[in-house]
């Protein structure tokens, strides 16, 4: 059960192994893009293209839905960024429960968005936590746990594919585990230290340059591709920040001017260096070329 590219390493791995694996859940094909064409998920296309049935209900409030995963009689159920909540009912239905890959290591970054609040926070590790499913919003208990350590350079596109992979890694030890032994063992999570991780809001793209220049940095590396990062020129035009580095230089500039080679002065005098930026309705492109655009001028203040 998973909808987007982090739970396809899984859905593969569990392809792979000697068990059955009788059907996919996943999120129904839903208008995305520019253009607003309907598409299927990620999980969906995997399991398509290699022949196994693939179920998409749209919640689990209707009684045929859950009959329907009642029938499966299932051993285990694994969840992986599927993105509906699970009624009790169906998280009792497998003989084993459902259990969950997520991307942190719980209970620190319960919730929606963890590879992203890890970034922003400036956690030094992140990890993926095997956990059995309950009611609660990701507080059951542990199966596995193995962590990474995150950098000043790490963004939420190399940490995502990191956990993708090391969360395909460890449900494989799991179902192994379970497939030898008939059981699962687990932990209770730490009652201290619960965060919680809550969705992406497209407003939390916005750069305040009076923010401190590693706050600024943390922004930009957890925030693209989604929602992307910007702030708007002089010219009240928008500018997307792809990819930036942090300058340590104390600089005596007003906050947000524009200096030589795309330097930024932050809240804290020290600067951001952007790297790639988009302008507003241009394509992608380094400072240089933005700078030779016309589209960032030096000397002129971003807000």
């Amino acid at each position: 059960m998973g909808t987007p590219d982090f739970s396809v390493g899984a859905l593969k791995t569990l392809m792979d192994c000697e068990h059955d694996l009788v059907c996919v859940y996943t999120q129904p094909p839903r208008p995305k893009g520019r253009g607003q064409q309907v598409q299927k998920s990620a999980v969906h296309l995997c399991a398509e293209e290699a022949g196994i049935e693939v179920r998409y209900p749209l919640h689990f409030k209707n009684l045929e839905d859950i009959q329907n995963f009642l029938d499966l009689n299932l051993d285990i159920a694994v969840v992986a960024a599927y993105g509906l909540i699970l009624p009790e009912s169906i998280l009792k239905a497998p003989k084993h429960g459902c259990i969950n890959i997520h991307a942190s290591l719980l209970p620190r970054w319960r919730g929606a968005a963890p590879i992203q609040r890890a970034i922003m926070a400036g956690d030094k590790k992140s990890g993926v936590t095997i956990m059995q499913m309950e009611k609660g919003l990701d507080t059951g208990p542990e199966i596995l746990k193995r962590d990474v350590e995150v950098t000043d350079k790490t963004t939420a596109s190399m940490l995502h594919d990191d956990l993708a992979q090391m969360g395909a890694q460890m449900i494989a030890e799991v179902i192994k585990t379970l497939a030898q032994e008939g059981c699962l063992t687990s932990a209770a999570q730490d009652s201290d230290g619960v965060t919680y991780a809550h969705m992406l809001k497209k407003e939390e793209g916005k750069i305040d340059w009076l923010q401190t220049a590693i706050k600024i940095d943390r922004q930009i590396r957890a925030l693209n591709p989604w929602p992307g990062t910007w702030c708007d020129t002089e010219q009240n035009k928008r500018l997307k920040v792809v990819e930036a580095t942090i300058i340590d230089d104390i600089f005596s500039y007003d906050t947000g001017s524009v200096l030589d080679r795309g330097v930024v002065v932050c809240g804290d005098k020290k600067g951001i260096q952007l790297i790639r930026v988009q302008p507003e309705n241009k394509k992608t492109m380094d400072v240089t070329s933005a700078i030779n655009g016309g589209y960032l001028n030096i000397g002129k203040r971003l807000k």
